[in-house]
């Protein structure tokens, strides 16, 4: 398992959906990336389309720079709870979008020239206002990396990012720096790869820039990842066009460091066993639904393997047919009851979970793996389900 600190959690400890963060992982992976920003230079901000739970705040900001956001809440959560350096970037902005997160944003990126022609006269006068304001582009490289087309920002016909041909002929008076983000889940070869693209084919206004973000999607805190070899790259490059890089991790922050506990509620069968949890792959969990992916539950396997001979198929309360995690075998028979545990369940969990159906969202927990400490920070029910509607 991933989250290997949780193989002697008791999930009869904390309430049934819930999810559960290990404090001392945690702080694990902010080591990783403070070491990576006190040797690189790089300033590194939590992605919180990634993981957003403020209660770790005061923690994290003891290690990393300050955040980045993808809209004026997400700006907003950042400002009041993680501290004031806080970049913003949208696909597009309306003008309340953009004058809310002007109040909170220290960086402010635009996905094309027309939203930096539309905007340019209230950024400039707010830049006025407010000097550290910085106004920076996202860029596309037009070099894919990916595996999944649905998590490809490279794409062919991508919305995310401007293309080099767009550049010819624009003005980038008030533009201060790039910004790009073209991975998932990778490591330090396909960063060097669109490094070599990106120098090859924008190196003409890298010298104009005071800052480049590579953005998020690396590995950085995984156990094979080539930390090391980041840090000279990221050093060479900040050396050679003379700017300031940011990193912008979401899941090398929290990765490894949590499990959603669920509850089998019913066993069923229709020519293989089946298992109603209350949790939900739709609700909870929807990222192995739209990667897809097969989440780990600790204590299970394949089908077939050995020596696990009890095998289910394990889904959600919901109506939607769909709403299955997988084939899943156990040594021993499931019972009503029972408590499982979804490995690797802090990012693009929390931040993504629905109400559909009305189905509760998980409670919220914090473990403590070097002192055995449980807190349940919070719990959720009809009020925030009915809150959201009218």
């Amino acid at each position: 398992m991933n989250s290997a600190s949780f193989a002697a959690f008791d999930p009869h400890r904390v309430p049934s959906p819930c999810f559960v963060i290990d404090t001392a992982a945690l702080q694990g992976n902010l080591e990783i990336l403070q070491h990576v920003q006190q040797e690189s230079g790089a300033r590194v901000l939590l992605a919180l389309k990634a993981f957003a739970m403020f209660h770790f705040a005061p923690l994290i900001r003891q290690y990393l720079s300050g955040t980045c956001a993808s809209g004026p809440h997400e700006a907003r959560l950042g400002f009041d709870y993680f501290g004031p350096e806080v970049h913003t970037f949208a696909a597009a902005y309306s003008e309340s979008d953009m004058r809310d997160v002007l109040t909170v944003s220290r960086h402010i990126v635009l996905n094309s020239f027309a939203q930096w022609q539309r905007f340019r006269p209230l950024l400039l006068a707010e830049q006025e206002r407010r000097p550290e304001l910085s106004i920076g582009l996202r860029i596309n490289p037009e070099h894919s990396e990916g595996a999944v087309p649905h998590y490809d920002p490279c794409a062919p016909c991508s919305r995310l990012g401007i293309v080099r041909t767009a550049f010819a002929g624009q003005d980038l008076s008030g533009i201060e720096g790039l910004h790009f983000h073209t991975l998932c889940e990778q490591g330090l070869p396909p960063l060097a790869r669109t490094l070599d693209v990106i120098e090859a084919n924008f190196g003409p206004w890298l010298p104009q820039m005071k800052w480049v973000n590579f953005g998020g999607g690396q590995h950085i805190t995984k156990a094979d990842y080539d930390v090391a070899g980041l840090i000279t790259r990221v050093r060479e490059f900040s050396a050679r066009y003379d700017v300031q890089v940011y990193l912008e991790p979401g899941e090398a922050v929290a990765i490894h460091t949590g499990v959603l506990v669920a509850e089998v509620l019913d066993l069923t069968d229709n020519q293989m066993g089946l298992a109603i949890l209350d949790a939900s792959a739709t609700c909870h969990m929807p990222d192995t639904l739209e990667m897809p992916y097969r989440a780990g539950i600790f204590g299970a396997g394949l089908p077939g393997e050995s020596p696990l001979p009890h095998t289910y198929r394990l889904g959600g309360p919901s109506c939607l047919a769909g709403d299955v995690m997988g084939d899943y075998a156990f040594a021993q028979p499931l019972q009503v009851g029972q408590r499982l545990m979804f490995d690797d369940m802090a990012h693009y969990t929390m931040v993504k979970t629905t109400t559909f159906n009305g189905i509760r969202l998980p409670a919220l927990a914090v473990w403590d793996s070097r002192t055995d400490a449980v807190q349940v920070i919070r719990e959720f029910g009809f009020d925030d389900f009915r809150n959201r509607l009218s």
